[in-house]
C-alpha cells in the first residue's frame, strides 16, 4: 500500500470535511504540521473542532485556521500567544473548551488505546469538573473524563519509512504520536522519508499501522514561539 503522496493538498483531498472532530499535533509551535495546516486552509473545510495544544499564534499555526474562521471551537490547554484567539473567545465568536495539559494528553493517549473514558484528580473542584461525574475511591474523589477520538488527526514527525513507521525529534514528540494513535485517519507531514527497514526497530516510536498518508515537507519554516536571548558571558 503506497502512503506517499505528492502534497499535503492531495493527502487531504477526499479526507477532511466540514464539521469535523480534528487533532493538530505540536506544543507551542514546536512540531507543528505546517504544510498540512496550510492545506486545510486552502481546503476551506469550515466549522471544525480542533484539538490542540495551543492555538498558534497570530499568522501561523493554528492561528491561520482562525483568522479565515474555519475553526468553530478549540479544545485546547494553552492559548496565550494568540491575540485573534482571545479577541474570537471575548467576543462569543469561539467556543473553547480548556482543559489541563495532563488530561488533555490522557485523553487522546486512551482515545487512541480504545479507552472510552478514565477518572483523574486533576480538576476536582475547579470549573473543569461542573456537569462531570464524580466518583470515590480509596477515600478520594475523581472525575470522569472522556476520551477524545478525532476523525482526522494530522501529526507532525522527523522520520518516516515508506510504511509509516514514524521517529519524532525531541519536543515535537509531546503530542503528536498520542494524536496520531487517537484518528481515526492519521495523516503525517515528515521531513525525511527513507526505505522500510531502514529505521531499527527501537528506533520506531509510532508504528506505521496508525499511519495513513504520508507527505514530504523536507524545509518547514520552524518558526520560535517566543525567542529570549541574553548577552552571553565573556
Amino acid at each position: 500500500m503506497n502512503k506517499l503522496f505528492p502534497s499535503a493538498d492531495e493527502a487531504l483531498k477526499g479526507i477532511v470535511k466540514d464539521g469535523q472532530l480534528m487533532a493538530v499535533g505540536g506544543f507551542g509551535l514546536c512540531g507543528i504540521p505546517e504544510a498540512l495546516i496550510e492545506a486545510l486552509k486552502a481546503s476551506q473545510v469550515k466549522n471544525l473542532t480542533v484539538i490542540s495544544n495551543n492555538a498558534g499564534v497570530d499568522g501561523f499555526g493554528l492561528g491561520k485556521l482562525l483568522e479565515t474562521r474555519q475553526i468553530k471551537k478549540m479544545i485546547s490547554s494553552y492559548v496565550g500567544e494568540n491575540k485573534e484567539f482571545e479577541r474570537q473567545y471575548l467576543a462569543g465568536e469561539l467556543e473553547l473548551e480548556f482543559t489541563p495539559q495532563g488530561t488533555l494528553a490522557e485523553k487522546l493517549r486512551a482515545g487512541g488505546a480504545g479507552i472510552p473514558a478514565f477518572f483523574t484528580k486533576t480538576g476536582v473542584g475547579t470549573l473543569v469538573a461542573e456537569g462531570k461525574e464524580l466518583r470515590e475511591f480509596d477515600g478520594e474523589t475523581y472525575l470522569m473524563e472522556r476520551s477524545l477520538v478525532p476523525d482526522v488527526a494530522l501529526v507532525k514527525a522527523d522520520i518516516a519509512d515508506r510504511s509509516g513507521n514514524l521517529r519524532f525529534n525531541l519536543t515535537a514528540r509531546n503530542f503528536n504520536p498520542a494524536a496520531a494513535m487517537a484518528g481515526r485517519i492519521c495523516i503525517v507531514e515528515v521531513e525525511r522519508i527513507v526505505a522500510t527497514g531502514e529505521l531499527a526497530p527501537d528506533d520506531i516510536h509510532l508504528p506505521g499501522i496508525y499511519v495513513h498518508r504520508i507527505v514530504h515537507n523536507p524545509t518547514p519554516e520552524k518558526r520560535i514561539e517566543k525567542r529570549t536571548t541574553r548577552d552571553r558571558k565573556v
